[in-house]
């Protein structure tokens, strides 16, 4: 990456279409009371195990829970966001976003990376390359110049961190409780609207539901069995998992 980049946002819309953009737990409230859908992505990993990024270390420990699986226990990251397999819901005619001033805070940060470990690469994005040749400077090294803008990031960051409980807690609510290993994919459910509003609103604690790796690897699924997880690789019915 450069050491700097500059950015004008040319107004296309593309970034507002095929992307399922994550919400913080008040986001999903507004969402889902909006009348629209949210997806809910699962990964979990292994303390100092299968799965942990080493270099992440921190950042993922922070955005993660504890759950039990099997005779041991795991760590699991919850996202929800909204689902958007094609144009955006509050896109207009004109390719203009009909909740501006309320956006999501993922929406307001675009095009800079919420994870600290992933560096902006102009190539990775959807704005044409016109974006990346005007405006004033987006990022110098791996910081936002933008004060402003910096402090989204990590109020993004910090949402990760003050909302995964409750995450789980809705999660094990709705009996989504089936997650894939960190860089091996993650799992992917479609809630439906009416209960997950509900379980909202409940504001749970999470219990000591147990939970389940869904792995289609034998070598990968073994040394998660030895290490006392629970694991599965039935044909899922209630979620899609989606592997790299």
């Amino acid at each position: 990456m450069n050491d700097s980049l500059r950015f004008a946002c040319t107004g296309c819309g593309k970034c507002c279409t095929g992307h399922h953009v994550p919400l913080t737990l008040d986001e999903s409230r507004q969402w889902a009371a909006a009348g629209g859908q949210v997806v809910v992505l699962i990964e979990a990993f292994v303390v100092d195990g299968p799965g942990m990024p080493a270099d992440q270390r921190e950042h993922v420990l922070r955005r993660s829970y504890p759950v039990p699986c099997g005779g041991s226990d795991m760590r699991v990251s919850v996202t929800f966001a909204a689902f958007n397999p094609g144009r955006c819901r509050n896109l207009d005619d004109n390719d203009l976003c009909t909740i501006y001033e309320t956006r999501p805070l993922v929406c307001r940060i675009y095009p800079v990376e919420i994870n600290p470990h992933i560096p902006l690469q102009p190539a990775n994005k959807d704005c044409p390359p016109e974006a990346w040749e005007q405006g004033p400077e987006l990022i110098v090294g791996t910081q936002p110049v933008d004060p402003q803008l910096a402090a989204l990031v990590q109020a993004s960051r910090q949402a990760d961190r003050d909302d995964i409980a409750r995450k789980v807690a809705v999660c094990q609510v709705l009996g989504m409780t089936t997650s894939a290993l960190k860089g091996n994919g993650f799992t992917a459910y479609l809630p439906e609207m009416g209960a997950f509003a509900g379980a909202l609103g409940q504001v749970p604690e999470p219990d000591d539901c147990r939970w389940t790796l869904h792995v289609q690897d034998d070598e990968l699924a073994a040394r998660l069995q030895g290490l006392g997880l629970q694991t599965t690789d039935e044909p899922p019915v209630y979620y899609a998992f989606i592997g790299f």
